[in-house]
């Protein structure tokens, strides 16, 4: 099997490979091959846009399920109600609108491995019916009263450290530590600035279009890329490649074309009233506050849902309230995360 024969040599020639050799990324994924060789659950600890789901590939890549399903999963990304149904599927007449049956990502994941990003959104619910998957290699679809036996490997990745949730509540014990028998941490780009040519170097060139390879970085874009934050890391980094890349008049990409600006608040939510009220309206005055409020709040949560690529978690986060609040908004407003979703990157 794949996972008997890989070495570290092999691990070095992945498709998409992990880059970088500074030495706190080389730490970090240093066993790597060796955890591939395990079906155990791996936890991958980091910040937005330190690749992640990258490792969670390379693992699958390299173990005994890489002939088998990948199925990753932005945990993130749902409302709490879409999301244990996204995961666990449902039986015909489940609920009001579950008019057919449907089969959950863990399911279609048998055999393989399905990768759970930011599994710190999972509601409490999810989190116990996880937990039969972890120590029974079962589950149940919402509405059935049979279970069906799953073989998976799971990795699970946060960017936040869970072990606050533990304190709160937020997050049971018990599946911590089922998760957490692997823990890879992977480092912020900011403490692994060796890695930031090379990187530029391979999205340059995975990015450039194939009419003009003879594009370049300049000698000031690659200095200021080595002062950068990059509060985004890799993912940030990308981006600036790309940008660079369409924005170059030249062959010669500068500084002003990868368009690095200081980190800001974002910019209020601009609200163009689609309606408001006639002062002449004879309805009662606390009918026209609640259409103006709900005619405002769903175009605010349109926005905060465009602003953070429909993830759940940051748009709770920046609209003040608890993910369970701002779930029962988006349902009440109809606002499906999902179709606010970008196409996803590497990292």
């Amino acid at each position: 099997m794949p996972s008997e024969r890989v070495s570290n040599t092999e691990w070095e020639a992945l498709p998409n490979r992990l880059i970088g050799n500074a030495s706190a990324f080389r730490r970090a994924i240093a066993d790597l091959p060796s955890i591939a060789r395990s079906s155990a659950p791996v936890l991958v600890c980091g910040e937005t846009g330190t690749g992640k789901e990258l490792i969670a590939r390379a693992i699958h890549y390299f173990g005994a399920r890489s002939e088998f399903p990948f199925v990753p999963v932005n945990c993130g990304a749902f409302a709490e109600n879409l999301l244990e149904d996204e995961l666990f599927g449902h039986e015909r007449g489940a609920f009001t609108d579950a008019r057919n049956h449907r089969t959950g990502l863990i399911v279609q994941a048998d055999g393989g491995t399905i990768f759970l990003d930011e599994v710190d959104a999972l509601p409490l619910k999810a989190q116990v019916d996880l937990l039969r998957v972890l120590q029974e290699g079962t589950l149940r679809a919402i509405g059935s009263n049979r279970e069906r036996k799953v073989d998976i490997q799971i990795v699970a990745a946060t960017n936040v450290p869970l072990k606050d949730l533990l304190q709160r509540g937020d997050f049971r014990h018990d599946l911590y530590y089922r998760l957490a028998v692997f823990v890879v941490h992977l480092p912020p780009l900011r403490d692994r600035r060796d890695d930031i040519a090379p990187l530029a170097h391979h999205f340059l060139c995975k990015h450039t279009p194939a009419g003009n390879p003879q594009l370049q970085l300049s000698r000031e874009a690659l200095s200021a890329m080595q002062l950068w934050p990059w509060p985004g890391n890799v993912r940030e980094l990308e981006n600036a490649i790309i940008r660079g890349i369409h924005l170059a008049r030249s062959d010669l990409i500068g500084l002003s074309d990868l368009q690095l600006y200081p980190t800001e608040p974002a910019e209020p939510c601009p609200i163009a009233d689609e309606w408001q009220p006639d002062v002449a309206d004879t309805r009662p005055l606390v009918v026209l506050k609640r259409q103006l409020l709900e005619g405002f709040e769903r175009r605010y949560l349109s926005h905060l849902l465009t602003q953070h690529d429909g993830n759940v978690s940051r748009v709770a986060k920046a609209a003040g309230k608890e993910r369970r609040d701002m779930g029962r908004l988006l349902q009440k407003y109809k606002l499906d995360p999902r179709s606010f979703r970008s196409s996803p990157q590497d990292y």
